[in-house]
């Protein structure tokens, strides 16, 4: 990759994870759902956007950004080291694996094949937000030694964090296939994705 390329590479990796911590922190784009975190947001779209124009290493690049973003401005809620490593170092980290399927969203744009476009986005989306469930759902069971009276931590772990990724995996999906299929141009770089 050549200086240029490299330069723009970590400037919009920098700037669109910032503009990912600002979407989660601002109260009329995120619903928040539990006050040990979980809310429905926008927030994760900038990292997807990385993903889908840089690939893989922009998109694992962009996730620990959002994360450490959040760790050190005083939006996490951490209790335990372990608790915190998933929820903030792995859970928005593994957003960045939707970059696996960079290369096809691109190719399936290019060809104006509507549903390989549609399918690609959202499985890369989905990819990457059961990866962040399995995070905090292993956080979950991690940090809370009791439940809900008559729920196991297993499943109150699974019904805690399903409650708000799944509609976010939905409202992501459906926000950045409209966005890419209407301004195709935001997937274009000058020279071939990094892989």
């Amino acid at each position: 990759m050549n200086s240029s390329k490299r330069v723009l590479f970590l400037v919009e990796v920098a700037i669109l994870s910032a503009f990912a911590y600002v979407l989660d922190i601002i109260p009329f784009l995120s619903i928040k759902f539990w006050a040990q975190g979980g809310s429905v947001s926008l927030a994760m779209i900038p990292v997807f956007i990385v993903a889908y124009r840089w690939g893989l290493k922009g998109g694992l690049l962009s996730g620990v950004l959002f994360g450490l973003y959040q760790v050190a401005f005083g939006q996490a809620y951490i209790l335990t080291p372990i608790q915190g490593i998933l929820d903030y170092g792995v859970a928005f980290t593994v957003l960045g694996f939707a970059g696996l399927f960079a290369g096809r969203v691109q190719q399936s744009l290019k060809e104006r094949n509507k549903i390989q476009f549609i399918w690609n986005v959202s499985a890369g989306i989905l990819l990457g937000c059961t990866l962040r469930f399995f995070a905090h759902y292993f956080a979950g069971v991690a940090f809370f030694e009791s439940a809900v009276d008559g729920m196991g931590i297993y499943l109150y772990s699974f019904l805690y964090n399903i409650s708000y990724l799944l509609p976010c995996f939905i409202l992501n999906a459906i926000v950045i296939g409209f966005l890419f299929y209407k301004q195709p141009r935001l997937l274009v770089l000058k020279t071939a994705a990094i892989n």
